[in-house]
């Protein structure tokens, strides 16, 4: 199959090898790999933050750059809700249809659901000798609905020891411009989710957004708690011959 992968801006400026060890997985199980040249931003935060023709001017460049047919994947559940759940509403907004009609046809899938929804696949051949812990991000327990697919995906991973995470469905105070405008309350909320996750005794604590994980590793490495931070498909691009 043909995958066309959407990096997503925060991966690409902050976890550039989020998007890469997606591409590895996908390649690894067979399938071609393009990455569109004139993609950009999805529109999420301008969106959110009332900037609504900016975010429309990107929903247009994002359905320009990946409107050819191919089936979309991204390594970020908030980016894929937002083509999913909030493009069909820029439009309206924007009172563009030819924004509604492009937004429509897009076929994007968050990793996980990709993997298992439509290749029908939980054991993708991975190896990580490690405790890990899962945190559920906000976007895609609740915008997604993605469920247990990414800790199914991890049940499969040969020598990974994979331990429930307390409180899981907490937020963990990211939550994009609220951690800077509501920093104590931001703060206050990643120090319950760090004390989760410490009391894991997990190795790694991964995730299908690095947004979060950029605010839960922040936490971690400040009381140098010795656990990692890493992307769900970084764990499932591990193999014996890496």
């Amino acid at each position: 199959m043909r995958v066309a992968l959407f990096a997503a801006c925060f991966n690409d400026a902050m976890f550039p090898g989020t998007a890469r060890a997606a591409a590895l997985l996908l390649e690894r199980l067979g399938h071609e790999v393009v990455f569109p040249e004139g993609q950009t931003c999805c529109g999420q935060m301008h969106w959110s933050t009332g900037y609504h023709r900016e975010a429309a001017d990107l929903a247009r460049g994002f359905a320009a750059a990946f409107g050819g047919g191919d089936v979309v994947v991204t390594p970020s559940a908030s980016c894929a809700a937002t083509v999913r759940h909030a493009y069909p509403r820029i439009a309206r907004a924007a009172g563009d249809p030819g924004l509604a009609r492009a937004a429509g046809e897009l076929a994007v899938y968050e990793l996980s659901e990709f993997l298992t929804d439509v290749l029908g696949v939980t054991d993708v051949g991975a190896v990580f000798p490690h405790r890990v812990t899962y945190h559920p991000t906000c976007h895609s327990l609740r915008a997604l609905g993605l469920g247990d697919r990414p800790l199914r995906l991890l049940r499969a991973v040969k020598g990974l020891d994979l331990v429930e995470l307390p409180a899981a469905a907490e937020c963990c105070g990211f939550g994009g411009a609220f951690a800077m405008k509501n920093a104590d309350v931001s703060v206050a909320m990643v120090a319950d989710k760090v004390a989760h996750i410490r009391a894991t005794s997990a190795d790694v604590v991964c995730a299908a957004d690095t947004s979060c994980l950029a605010q839960i590793g922040g936490a971690l490495s400040r009381l140098r708690a010795g656990v990692r931070v890493m992307h769900l498909a970084e764990i499932l691009a591990g193999s014996e011959d890496m």
